[in-house]
C-alpha cells in the first residue's frame, strides 16, 4: 500500500475514534443517540397520520361509451381529483402509479353500459397507491361517493355501479406503512445534521480545537474524520428504525437492504457537509442549533413527508429540487413497499450527489478559511 494512503488511513483512524469515543463516552449522549430512536419509532407507528388535498388519477375506459365518459366526466368535476392521463391498458396505470405521477386508477370494464341497461350492477375498478394509506382510503371514499351521486342523478333506484378497489404495496391501507419507511431518512436526517453541526463548535468551545489544529492531521483528514461518525451513528440509528417497523409493526419489506442502505449513505453524506458547513461558520454551539433549526424545519416540511409534493404551490415544488430530503424519502418508500431496485431509483441520487458533491467541498473550504 502506497505510504501517503496508509498515513492517511491511519489519521483517519484515529481521527474517528476520537470522534465516536467523545460520542459514547458521556452516557448522556449514548442516551440521547438510543433512546429518541426508539421513542420516536414508536410513536410514528402508533400515531402519525395526515390527509390530501389533490388526487392525480389515471383513467381506462374499455367501455368507451356514453355512459362511461358520462360516469368518468362526473369523477373529474369532482375538485379532488385531477386527471393525469389517459390510459389504453393496466399496464400504463401501473407505471405511471409506480412512478408516482399517480395516486390511483380508474378502469372501466367493456360491458358497463350493457349492464346498465339490462338492470345489472356495473362494477368499476378503482386501484389506488397504498404507499399513501389515507390517500388510497379517500380515493376509494369519494368515488363510491361520486358513483352514488351518478346513479341517482340517472334515475336508477339501485345504485347499479359497484366500485371494486385494489390497494397496491399497502392493502390494508395503515398509515404506519407509509410513516416508519419515511422516519428511517427522518431519524437519520435529524442525528447525523446535529452531530455534524456541533462537531468543530462543540470542540472550539471546550479548548480543544486548537491543540487539533496542532496535530499532524491535514485539515481534509480531520475533516473526513468528523464526517465519517455521523454518517456511521445515522446508518446505526436508521437500522433501529428498520429493526422496529419490520419485526415490530410487520411492515413488509420488499426491496433489497443493500439499496436502501446506499440510498440513505449517500443522502447522509450530503446532509452531514450541510452540518459541517454550519459548524464550520458558527462561532458557538447556541449559534449552532440556531443555524440547524432554521434550516431543518423548512427541509422537511418541504420534503413530501407530511404533504405531498405534488399538493404544494408550484413555486414551492421548484424549490424542492435543492432539498435532498424529499428524493430520499420518495427512494426509500419505493425501495421498503414496492421493492424497486437501484436503476428505478436513480433519478432520486441525481439530486442527492449533487448537494453532496457541493456541500462536502464548501465545508472543506470553509473549514479552512475560517477555522484557522
Amino acid at each position: 500500500m502506497n505510504f501517503s494512503l496508509q498515513r492517511f488511513l491511519r489519521h483517519l483512524y484515529f481521527i474517528c475514534q476520537k470522534e465516536l469515543l467523545s460520542l459514547f463516552k458521556d452516557p448522556r449522549m449514548r442516551t440521547q443517540l438510543v433512546m429518541p430512536v426508539i421513542i420516536e419509532g414508536f410513536l410514528f407507528g402508533y400515531a402519525a397520520n395526515y390527509n390530501i388535498e389533490e388526487v392525480p388519477y389515471a383513467v381506462v375506459d374499455n367501455s368507451a361509451t356514453a355512459s362511461s365518459r358520462d360516469f368518468l366526466a362526473h369523477i373529474a368535476g369532482a375538485p379532488t381529483f385531477s386527471c393525469y392521463a389517459v390510459c389504453g391498458n393496466v399496464q400504463e396505470v401501473s407505471t405511471l402509479i409506480d412512478a408516482g405521477d399517480v395516486l390511483g386508477g380508474v378502469i372501466v370494464p367493456e360491458d358497463f353500459e350493457k349492464k346498465l341497461e339490462h338492470g345489472e350492477q356495473a362494477p368499476v375498478q378503482v386501484i389506488t397507491d397504498g404507499r399513501n394509506p389515507m390517500i388510497a382510503g379517500m380515493v376509494k371514499s369519494y368515488i363510491t361517493q361520486i358513483a352514488a351521486s351518478w346513479s341517482e342523478e340517472k334515475g336508477y333506484a339501485s345504485l347499479p355501479v359497484s366500485i371494486e378497489t385494489r390497494t397496491w404495496f399497502n392493502p390494508n391501507q395503515l398509515s404506519r406503512w407509509t410513516f416508519l419507511p419515511s422516519f428511517l431518512a427522518m431519524i437519520a436526517f435529524v442525528q447525523v445534521m446535529f452531530l455534524a453541526g456541533l462537531s468543530i463548535a462543540k470542540e472550539r468551545e471546550q479548548g480543544t480545537f486548537d491543540q487539533l489544529l496542532v496535530t499532524p492531521f491535514s485539515p481534509t483528514e480531520i475533516l473526513i474524520g468528523k464526517a465519517t461518525p455521523p454518517v456511521l451513528v445515522g446508518l446505526f440509528q436508521a437500522a433501529m428504525v428498520f429493526l422496529i417497523a419490520r419485526f415490530w409493526f410487520e411492515v413488509p419489506f420488499a426491496g433489497s437492504l443493500f439499496t436502501l442502505f446506499l440510498t440513505l449513505f449517500i443522502f447522509m453524506v450530503s446532509t452531514t457537509g450541510l452540518g459541517l458547513s454550519i459548524s464550520s461558520v458558527a462561532k458557538n454551539m447556541q449559534q449552532v442549533l440556531v443555524y440547524l433549526l432554521v434550516l431543518m424545519i423548512p427541509m422537511v416540511l418541504l420534503s413530501g413527508l407530511v404533504t405531498p409534493v405534488n399538493n404544494m404551490p408550484e413555486f414551492l415544488q421548484v424549490i424542492t429540487y435543492a432539498d435532498p430530503m424529499r428524493f430520499v424519502i420518495d427512494a426509500v418508500r419505493r425501495i421498503y413497499l414496492e421493492g424497486a431496485g437501484l436503476t428505478e431509483i436513480a433519478g432520486d441520487f441525481v439530486p442527492m450527489v449533487a448537494v453532496a458533491a457541493l456541500t462536502m467541498p464548501l465545508a472543506g473550504w470553509l473549514f479552512r478559511h475560517k477555522t484557522t
